[in-house]
């Protein structure tokens, strides 16, 4: 519990950087404060050699352009190191929302100017309007990169339908992620199934379910206990499948409220992701397939890797109890699958061979029924 304690506490903090790229971000973080530092000494040389010649005035503006600068650049710096993740949809859509704005404001401009202002005779008239001109052209590319930057924060995960190139998300193994409920882990046959190589698909575990497994494993009621346990042994054992993808997700994504029960979260987080439900649950399947999510049931997959009685086949059992209805037996194959044997009582702590009669296939498993073979026939 430890591991997935410290997990959890790691996945939170700052993603991880190996040793060569920590360096290599502080490097370019002090590239950044030098060339702010260049930029505003060329300002302050600049205002004291152009501006005005009355004494001190250039230098004070000089002074003020050099601080500016430099008070600008101390707010990036401090801003980048406090923002310790980052979302590349988030820097996508203010850097395409100023981009836009900027160009919607210039044309705005360009646009309003003719009817706004008169194209005045001289040159002395022209000058006179170069102001107010300026003055509409920076309050519309405002106004513009508000509205534009604003739009796309609210509507950033969609925003890669428009320009799909920008979202850069990890390539992943198979088609669809697979979304693993807190009873299919604690079952334990999906790190079997997993060992086989069968699985190439992505494997996601909410942080929901995994801290529903923690609680389980510290349950006073020692059953519980032991079930959460196996659950989060279970986890470990598919983190350690290096032919694996597994991933610890923090099931923060739109749409999906952070109360209420785990079954319904897990299913909107896996609508919300496109992702499929494995799970052994009746009523989550049910639930999943109201909600239109893909559901791969393990108990169906077992079921369905049994082997195949057909009616007329002899097989050989061992009948062990007998049945609700008068005479009947029941015994069972290797694989777990029930066998009911017409008249079996008779034989009831014996091996016997039956032919099968039919076989009744159903979502909690499939069960055959048989009839005695005849002694002597074979």
């Amino acid at each position: 519990m430890r591991f997935f304690k410290e997990k959890n506490r790691a996945e939170n903090s700052v993603p991880n950087l190996s040793p060569a790229g920590s360096v290599l971000v502080w490097v370019i973080r002090g590239i950044f404060l030098v060339v702010m530092l260049g930029l505003s000494i060329a300002a302050f040389q600049y205002f004291e050699k152009n501006g005005p010649q009355e004494k001190g005035v250039a230098f004070a503006q000089g002074v003020m352009a050099l601080l500016a600068i430099q008070g600008l650049a101390v707010i990036i710096l401090v801003t980048d190191l406090l923002i310790r993740r980052k979302e590349i949809t988030t820097i996508s859509a203010v850097y395409f929302g100023l981009l836009l704005g900027l160009l919607l404001g210039n044309l705005l401009a360009v646009g309003l100017d003719p009817f706004l202002f008169d194209s005045p005779q001289g040159e002395s008239g022209a000058d006179s309007l170069a102001v107010p001109r300026r003055g509409l052209a920076v309050m519309l590319s405002v106004v513009a990169c508000y509205i534009c930057v604003s739009t796309l924060l609210q509507t950033k995960e969609n925003f890669r339908f428009i320009i799909p190139f920008i979202e850069f998300s990890k390539q992943t193994r198979g088609n669809r992620p697979l979304v693993l409920d807190t009873s299919v882990i604690i079952d334990g046959r999906i790190a079997d199934v997993c060992e086989t190589s069968l699985i190439d698909s992505r494997i996601v575990v909410p942080r929901f379910v995994l801290q529903e497994l923690q609680m389980v494993a510290d349950s006073g009621d020692r059953l519980k206990r032991n079930r959460g346990r196996r659950g989060l042994d279970v986890l470990k054992r598919l983190r350690s499948n290096t032919r694996l993808e597994i991933q610890l997700h923090d099931g923060s994504i739109p749409g999906v409220p952070e109360g209420g029960k785990v079954d319904e979260r897990l299913v909107l987080f896996a609508k919300a992701i496109g992702g499929r439900v494995v799970t052994n649950d009746f009523n989550l399947n049910k639930i999943a397939q109201l909600e239109g999510v893909d559901v791969v049931n393990l108990n169906e997959v077992a079921n369905s890797l049994k082997s195949v009685a057909l009616p007329g086949e002899v097989l050989q059992i061992k009948v062990v109890k007998q049945g609700d209805q008068p005479g009947q037996g029941i015994g069972y194959l290797d694989d777990g699958t029930m066998v009911v044997v017409e008249q079996g009582r008779s034989v009831m702590g014996q091996d016997a061979a039956v032919q099968v009669t039919s076989v009744l296939q159903n979502p909690a498993g499939r069960m055959i029924f048989a009839k005695l073979e005849p002694i002597g026939k074979n």
